[in-house]
């Protein structure tokens, strides 16, 4: 008998996927047609993991090298095989026990306070400065970019996100912006360059706070955009706009109302502040465990029913939704595409089993954001509705100045 096998038949009904168990017999699942993978198991045990702990059995399996994809195909080609089917037939079987077991303790999971937040924001963000720049744009923007189609190139889709959350925050000269997880300073950099706003940025990341300082500096920018190291929970003083991108992630349930007081009260009356988050287009679930375990400990995607009620209560008013849940797919599809551009330099940096570990977590990334429920939220907040205009129209008015200029800037060296 072979554990995984009911459960596999079911799931894939259509393409195929045939795994090779540990002893070299050949099962087969699916119609037969394309695309077909190949999933080999070198452990005798990994049919059974695969049956009760499906996220961890298969992510550490493949980053150990006891399970691994042959004949041309890739793990992105079996996480997306396996979507693609779960998307088509509804059939969550393989893994709703799992989760729904994870779900009882999701909040013990975020608990995030100052200290642990900082451990988990190094557990990522403080890798080698050299693995960032080997696969993201030129700037190091870490969050999903703008795509008007997908074969815009990364840094102009990277680019362009800016610009179109610089438009939402209506910038003008002078003003005071805050940057929550200011990541390697480019949103900053790229307020003061194109604005003149005048900068802070507070990340809980060491690497994060050195280079982006040192950016600034170099781009002569130092007397207008300083960076913090420093805690969200600490913050004072008033600002006229406050952004906060790829960083809520890291938050934690337990904590989400005290960053959205701590944002109304920071934030001038008549000011107006953006939130990019990754969130789930359904209910409200759990993190996924192998990507809380060696990705993103204290990581939480929070559904939009979750977002709302400490927003409200904060004193906040909601003046405009965005979901950008395909654009983050061509980004991480890029990221994916560069990364396997320079593996043997990752190799090099870290090893192997990182490598697998990283191929993993890109592949599940994208797969997660094309074919399941994950998206992105912009959210844009005020105190008063009439601090933003009342159509939409000035956000392509802005990014279509923003790049003009960029345009005349170019020309012009």
């Amino acid at each position: 008998m072979f554990p995984v096998g009911s459960v596999l038949r079911r799931i894939v009904v259509s393409g195929t996927l045939e795994v090779i168990d540990a002893g070299g017999a050949v099962h087969s699942y699916g119609d037969g047609r394309q695309p077909k993978v190949t999933m080999r198991f070198h452990d005798r045990l990994m049919p059974w993991k695969l049956l009760f702990a499906p996220s961890i059995a298969l992510g550490e399996g493949y980053t150990e090298g006891r399970l691994t994809i042959e004949n041309g195909s890739t793990i992105y080609d079996l996480l997306a095989l396996f979507a693609e089917n779960i998307k088509r037939t509804g059939n969550h079987k393989f893994h709703d026990l799992a989760q729904a077991l994870d779900k009882m303790f999701r909040h013990f999971q975020q608990f995030n306070p100052a200290s642990r937040a900082k451990r988990n924001i190094a557990h990522h963000y403080d890798l080698s400065g050299d693995l960032y720049k080997m696969f993201l744009d030129r700037d190091r923007q870490y969050s999903c970019a703008y795509f008007p189609s997908p074969d815009t190139d990364l840094d102009t889709a990277q680019e362009n996100k800016k610009s179109h959350i610089a438009a939402k925050l209506l910038l003008k000269k002078g003003q005071r912006v805050l940057d929550i997880g200011s990541g390697w300073g480019g949103m900053g950099l790229y307020f003061a360059r194109h604005f003149g706003a005048q900068v802070s940025g507070v990340t809980l990341s060491e690497e994060q706070h050195q280079v982006s300082n040192e950016r600034a500096a170099q781009e002569g920018l130092a007397d207008q955009v300083k960076f913090h190291l420093r805690d969200y929970r600490s913050l004072d003083g008033e600002f006229d706009r406050i952004v906060s991108v790829g960083m809520f992630e890291h938050v934690g349930i337990l904590h989400y109302q005290a960053f959205f007081s701590k944002m109304s009260n920071i934030l001038k009356k008549d000011g107006v502040a953006l939130l990019h988050t990754i969130g789930r287009s359904g209910p409200p679930s759990s993190t996924d465990p192998w990507i809380r375990k060696y990705i993103f400990p204290g990581g939480y995607i929070p559904s939009l029913s979750e977002v709302m009620p400490p927003i409200e209560k904060a004193g906040l008013v909601v003046t405009d939704i965005e979901f950008l849940g395909p654009h983050y797919a061509e980004t991480v599809r890029a990221w994916r595409k560069r990364f396997q551009a320079v593996r043997s330099q990752v190799a090099e940096l870290y090893d192997e089993r990182f490598c697998r570990m990283w191929e993993f977590y890109l592949a599940g990334s994208e797969v997660a954001f094309r074919y399941m429920n994950l998206t992105v939220f912009q959210i844009q907040l005020t105190h008063d509705c009439s601090a933003v205009p009342v159509t939409r129209d000035y956000i392509a008015k802005s990014e279509f100045s923003v790049q003009k200029s960029d345009t005349r800037t170019i020309h012009a060296a």
